[in-house]
C-alpha cells in the first residue's frame, strides 16, 4: 500500500519562503512520478508541479513563473517543493500526489496516490 506523508506547511508572510516535503512508502519510489497540487477555500484542485520519476523531468503550472521548484530525492523516497517569494493567493492545502508510471503529468485525475494535504498560509 503506498502512503504519501507531507510536512513543512505552516503561517508565513508575504515574500517568504517554505520547503514542503512529501514522504513515499509501499513501491519503489524511483519508478513514479510524482506532483504537487493545492487547493483554497471554494476553488477547484490547481496543478503546482510535477517530476518525472528518474530524468527529473519537471513542469508548472502557469502561475508559478518561477518561484517554485519541485525536485526528488530517490535515496531518501521524498519529493519536495521548495516555494520562495510567496503571495497570499498562494494559501492552500497543498497535497502530494504520486502516478504509477515514470511519466510526469499536470492532470491530477492521472495520480493514483494522494497524501492528506499540507496547510499552507500567506499573510500580508
Amino acid at each position: 500500500q503506498v502512503q504519501l506523508v507531507e510536512s513543512g506547511g505552516g503561517l508565513v508572510q508575504t515574500g517568504d519562503s517554505l520547503r514542503l516535503s512529501c514522504t513515499y512508502s509501499g513501491r519503489t519510489f524511483s519508478t513514479v512520478a510524482m506532483g504537487w497540487f493545492r487547493q483554497a477555500p471554494g476553488k477547484e484542485r490547481e496543478f503546482v508541479a510535477t517530476i518525472s520519476a528518474s530524468d527529473s523531468r519537471t513542469y508548472y503550472g502557469d502561475f508559478v513563473k518561477g518561484r517554485f521548484t519541485i525536485s526528488r530525492d530517490n535515496t531518501k523516497n521524498t519529493v519536495y517543493l521548495q516555494m520562495n517569494s510567496l503571495k497570499p493567493e498562494d494559501t492552500a492545502v497543498y497535497f502530494c500526489a504520486a502516478r504509477t508510471n515514470i511519466y510526469p503529468n499536470r492532470d491530477a485525475a492521472s495520480y493514483a496516490y494522494w497524501g492528506q494535504g499540507t496547510q499552507v498560509t500567506v499573510s500580508s
